[in-house]
């Protein structure tokens, strides 16, 4: 298991998905076809499976071994399930045309179905309505797979159920954030950290590293302390996606350069360059960043005139050195927790490897000295709630096939 995770979890998604894909064929064919099967392709083929690595390598940090197996990998399964939910969603809600180099769900079943009507009161188009659906049965499938998995006892399940509910609740309510920063306008970037910390921070690090640990039947005060690594890893993890948004090639990244800023979304970059340009007056930076932010026929030429306000302000420089704090203050983190040594060594690589930039058009700024504040979380009463490339398969399941880049950091999304 240790040689390939992302391949482990692969089989084990793949057992899973291929019973409830059957079971839906009963229900009806259309609904298997259109629906089931593609949910299931597209979670199997798709991704670097970073949460399940993220959750395997923190078990076997926290002392985890054959007997938590099992439940550790279909655990993982379920983290990939919940994965798809919320791209399938979050894709409905920006209205964004690809993912992972190829269609999103709802452009896939546009193209399936050219002359669909509108459907529903609201007059929403039936490829948007039924991605919702997609999106609600792989959330379906995820919570179903976590409540019929044996944990070995009572402690450790209640362990594993008290942090997948706070994930639950945490990402939508990060995705809710980042809705009404752009609906409002909003330019705080308090308010992005904020949004960054809820909606990538908790749900893709610290999340799946606690309920990695509460597998294992960690400590609290292990999870506690991998629970803040993973939040200060999280967080650079968004301000690196940030970044490449703006600056990543779309061949690499996987998905169009400039949508957050097309979008209007509220990211810690945009608003630290604001604050900077406003602070100093520079009117040309302001009509700029003005322009451009929410234009949604943004131009090219007009997207390197925004790099360069990002650049020229400083803000790009000065978000490289928050990451390379927030990871130096994350590695402090894990360094306290006491774990085992080897895996210890692979979970360090990972928090790395994830915000590590994969565009030559900015790099990384020596980390500043001196203490980072926690970014802010859910309640932190209780320890134990705080907060890849798979094999390849042939896809005999039907739905969306994305065409990704090899070796790529295609999966880094604002998921």
């Amino acid at each position: 298991m240790d040689a390939d995770v992302p391949a482990a979890v692969g089989r084990e998604l793949d057992l899973l998905l291929r019973e409830r894909v059957a079971g839906a064929a009963v229900l009806a064919g259309d609904f298997a076809a259109d629906l089931a099967a593609p949910v299931a392709t597209f979670t199997l083929d798709g991704g670097r499976r970073m949460r399940s690595r993220f959750l395997w390598w923190a078990m076997r940090a926290c002392g985890g071994a054959a007997p938590e197996t099992p439940a550790a990998l279909r655990t993982a399964a379920a983290l990939e399930l919940i994965q798809t939910c919320a791209l399938v969603h979050d894709d409905v809600m920006d209205g964004s045309p690809r993912r992972r180099g190829g269609p999103s769900f709802h452009a896939w079943l546009a193209a399936r179905y050219p002359g669909a009507v509108s459907t529903g009161t609201a007059a929403a188009p039936f490829a948007s309505s039924a991605a919702v659906l997609a999106g609600d049965l792989a959330l379906a499938w995820a919570d179903d797979i976590v409540a019929g998995t044996d944990f070995g006892g009572d402690s450790v399940r209640n362990g594993v159920l008290e942090n997948w509910r706070a994930m639950r609740t945490e990402m939508v309510a990060g995705q809710y954030l980042d809705l009404h920063g752009q609906a409002t306008g909003s330019r705080s970037a308090a308010r992005a950290i904020r949004t960054a910390c809820l909606k990538t921070a908790l749900y893709s690090v610290a999340r799946p590293l606690s309920l990695g640990a509460a597998v294992a039947g960690a400590d609290p005060r292990t999870v506690l302390d991998l629970c803040a690594a993973g939040r200060y890893a999280g967080t650079a993890f968004q301000l690196r996606d940030d970044i490449e948004g703006v600056f990543g090639d779309p061949v690499l990244t996987g998905k169009p350069s400039g949508d957050d800023i097309r979008s209007g979304k509220l990211t810690y970059l945009v608003a630290i360059a604001r604050a900077r340009a406003e602070s100093r007056c520079d009117r040309a930076a302001l009509s700029v960043l003005e322009g451009a932010f929410g234009n949604a026929d943004l131009t090219e030429e007009r997207l390197l005139r925004v790099r360069e306000v990002l650049t020229d302000t400083g803000a790009l420089e000065a978000v490289e050195k928050r990451i390379g704090r927030l990871l130096a203050a994350g590695e402090r983190r894990l360094s306290a927790a006491g774990l085992e040594p080897a895996p210890a060594r692979r979970l360090r690589a990972l928090l790395v490897a994830v915000t590590a930039p994969t565009s030559p058009a900015a790099r990384p700024a020596p980390a500043a000295p001196g203490p980072v504040p926690v970014p802010p979380a859910a309640a932190t009463a209780n320890p134990v709630t705080q907060p890849h490339a798979p094999a390849r398969r042939a896809r005999p399941l039907g739905g969306p096939a994305p065409r990704r880049p090899t070796g790529t950091a295609a999966d880094r999304s604002s998921r």
